[in-house]
């Protein structure tokens, strides 16, 4: 044992002295020798690439990593206040009360597993060698423990080793190094060929290397979890065994869209000349025992957007397609009983490995009061696109077949999605992505939900410009589980209603009330932009009437009576009806009254009021907001990806963020093409298009046995005589004529 000690200490020893540069900066021999009895540390830092790039702090020419802890790097990416600002507060730069401590990531957990023994291995001089003996540092693999992982990086059974170590079998006499055949159970390679096998590997395909890796990693007893990068975005662990160790990223919180790719590193390490700003001592002269990383993560967002449309389709509204442009938006508007059809579109993270698969993934819904969910079964429907614009289907989930559950509130203005852990797998799972083999299964694609709620017929709904509000809240978690986020949208549906006044030219509408004439007036209203007759009922206590949806034979449509609402005398309210052209028809009035000669029409129109920007983007829910200065650039948008990071096309979700911005909608009115002011609806203004309706007195026919009467009688009779007579002198005339 001893001899073999001496012996190794001689071999590491001639290395260094091969390998260190024999001048005045020269390390001392001791130093240039490996000191088996010495443990090492293994420090990593953790920073948000994608955005130090953005921000133009940092490139690939910043930093040569040297196993040295080099204090430029945490103090430019992790001391650094981040541009973006979104409340003005240097402190402050997330504008959500967070500190962002820079770039740093926390978080993010670490696997490290002792894969192989760093050997010296001398040879004489041979076939391939015959004018000289060599001595080289090899690592070696136990064949049987490390065949996963060889295999991973593609080197099953050996490939590639260094077959002139087949026969060493002399070792450290504590570990049983003889395969029972004579030969090694051991191979042994170079530090390149393993570094080339493993860039080539995620070369050729990143997703599967990374997940094979984890997998093999997190299978082993001997497996060190490293604690989570704190807030500084760092993590340590010491007292290490010497060894060429595996590192693996296993768990990251939602914001890293892509792990670093699984890396070797040396305990001890040789050391490595840096730049001018490396603290890191000259390169080769020493053996480093507490190696630091800096390894970099892509990190980013998903997308959530929140629409809505009428659901039949309607004149200039929408074409009744299932395409997500057709008449879907942030506002829109109906009528009392209508169905509306609400989509979320959402984008599915960068899932790069299981390290990065998505653990939770929820849609909180609420609906104002004003509408009622459709609880049928097949009414929440979930789609997968490989293509934001959903044009590219490759999934279609409904309820009962066990990839989402969907819950109630028990005030059902609440509805929860849930994604089950068999749609979470497919989500994540080994599904071929039309994006490349980078990405897993359904990374980078676009989630569509579907569902209805019908506006009710009734007080509930908000009638005016104030609107109803429809939010949804999407939570999302990776594998670093305690570390979850949410983003935050919603639309608006809009209905108004018309105020038409009765009046009788010669009596005051209380008269008129006590007289009950209001009771022989009926009106119809006619949607001449969609064709159809309008139905509804009317609140006994309240005398309004709501809407309640359409017909197309006059028979069926409802009559309009005018009754008191409120004070008001002669009143008919309708409540819920849209943005469209109403014809009102006076189809009978009280008697002795003239009915109108025509119908009136009453148009009512919509348009956004750039006054009133929708404020739900400045809700802060957990930390993170729909429009993160960090990931997209407020009113300006960038005009491609590579604006966003930094001139780097890194092909992530959220990367830039779309700008979310919508307005509320404003209603006007006319009357036969005149405009009216638009009345309140309690705090609601522009809520009801009014108009007034006056029947005039009938021309008064004179009645039998009036004095009037007999005037005519008598002319009557007076003519009738003058007729007779002249008749009289004709027939006289005649005969005379005959005679002669």
């Amino acid at each position: 044992m001893k001899k073999f000690k001496k012996l190794l200490t001689l071999c590491l020893a001639l290395m260094m002295v091969l390998t260190c540069v024999p001048a005045a900066f020269a390390a001392e021999a001791d130093d240039c020798m490996i000191d088996e009895d010495a443990k090492a540390s293994l420090t990593i830092w953790k920073f948000d690439w994608t955005n130090a790039y953005k921000d133009g702090v940092w490139n690939e020419d910043s930093f040569i990593s040297t196993g040295w802890r080099e204090s430029y790097v945490e103090e430019v990416l992790g001391e650094a206040v981040r541009e973006g600002d979104a409340n003005g507060n240097p402190d402050n730069p997330l504008g959500n009360g967070q500190n962002s401590n820079g770039y740093a990531l926390k978080g993010v957990e670490f696997t490290i597993l002792r894969v192989a023994d760093i050997v010296t291995f001398s040879e004489s001089a041979n076939d391939q060698h015959p004018d000289y003996n060599l001595t080289q540092v090899l690592y070696g693999f136990d064949k049987v423990k490390a065949a996963d992982l060889l295999a991973a990086i593609g080197l099953p059974n050996g490939e590639g080793r260094y077959e002139n170590a087949d026969m060493m079998i002399e070792r450290d006499a504590a570990v049983p190094m003889d395969a029972g055949d004579g030969s090694s159970q051991y191979y042994y390679y170079q530090s390149d060929v393993l570094n080339k096998a493993l860039a080539d590997a995620l070369e050729a395909n990143a997703t599967t290397v990374k997940d094979a890796l984890e997998a093999y990693i997190a299978a082993s007893d001997e497996a060190i979890v490293m604690d989570k990068t704190n807030e500084n975005g760092k993590t340590i662990k010491r007292d290490l065994s010497l060894g060429l160790w595996l590192c693996v990223e296993s768990k990251v919180p939602e914001m890293v869209t892509s792990t670093t790719d699984p890396f070797f590193v040396s305990l001890p390490m040789t050391t490595v000349s840096g730049d001018a700003n490396s603290a890191s001592p000259e390169g080769g002269h020493f053996w480093n025992y507490d190696v630091v990383v800096y390894p970099k993560n892509n990190t980013g967002i998903p997308s959530l957007s929140k629409e809505v449309r009428e659901s039949i389709k309607d004149t200039g509204k929408n074409d009744g397609s299932d395409n997500i442009y057709d008449g879907f938006d942030h506002v829109a508007t109906g009528s009392a009983g209508d169905v509306m059809e609400f989509q979320i579109l959402s984008g599915i993270p960068t899932i790069t490995s299981n390290a990065t698969s998505i653990q939770t993934w929820n849609f909180y819904d609420t609906i104002d009061a004003g509408l009622t969910y459709n609880k049928a079964l097949k009414d929440v429907k979930i789609e997968i696109f490989s293509d934001e614009d959903c044009t590219d289907k490759v999934a279609t989930w409904v309820q009962d077949d066990g990839r989402f559950t969907v819950t109630y509130s028990s005030d059902d203005r609440h509805m929860t999605i849930d994604i089950t852990e068999a749609g979470l797998e497919e989500i994540n799972g080994s599904a071929e992505n039309v994006n490349g083999k980078l990405f897993a299964s359904y990374s980078n694609y676009t989630m569509r939900v579907t569902y209805t709620a019908t506006i009710n017929s009734d007080a509930s709904f908000i009638y005016g410009e104030n609107g109803n509000c429809n939010e949804v809240v999407l939570t999302w978690k990776r594998t670093s589980s305690e570390y979850y986020d949410t983003l935050i949208d919603d639309c608006h549906i809009f209905s108004f209603g018309i105020d038409l006044t009765k009046l009788f030219s010669d009596l005051d509408s209380e008269s008129a009330t006590e007289m009950d004439m209001f009771k022989h007036v009926k009106f119809k209203v006619w949607n001449e932009s969609d064709g159809y007759w309008l139905t509804a009922t009317r609140d006994e206590d309240t005398g309004i009437y709501y809407a309640t949806g359409h017909v197309t034979e006059e028979a069926d449509a409802t009559i309009f009576y005018p009754v008191t609402v409120g004070e008001e005398f002669g009143k008919v309210i309708i409540k819920g009806v849209e943005d469209d052209a109403w014809n009102i028809y006076e189809v009978e009035t009280a008697n002795g009254y003239t009915l109108l000669k025509d119908e009136i029409y009453v148009d009512i129109f919509v348009e956004e009021n750039y006054d009133r920007m929708c404020d739900i983007y400045t809700k802060d829910m957990l930390g993170v907001l729909q429009n993160d200065p960090h990931y997209c650039f407020g009113n300006a948008q960038p005009q491609s990806i590579l604006d966003a990071d930094g001139g780097y096309d890194l092909h992530l979700t959220g990367i830039p963020q779309e700008y979310m911005e919508h307005f509320f909608l404003t209603a006007y009115a006319t009357v036969d093409g005149n405009d009216v002011n638009m009345e309140t609806d309690g705090e609601s203004e522009n809520a009801l298009a009014p108009l007034t309706i006056v029947n005039t007195k009938g021309f008064d026919l004179p009645q039998t046995g009036d004095n009037g009467t007999m005037i005519f009688t008598v002319i009557g009779v007076i003519a009738m005589a003058g007729a007779l007579f002249v008749l009289f002198l004709v027939t006289r005339k005649g005969k005379k004529n005959d005679k002669q």
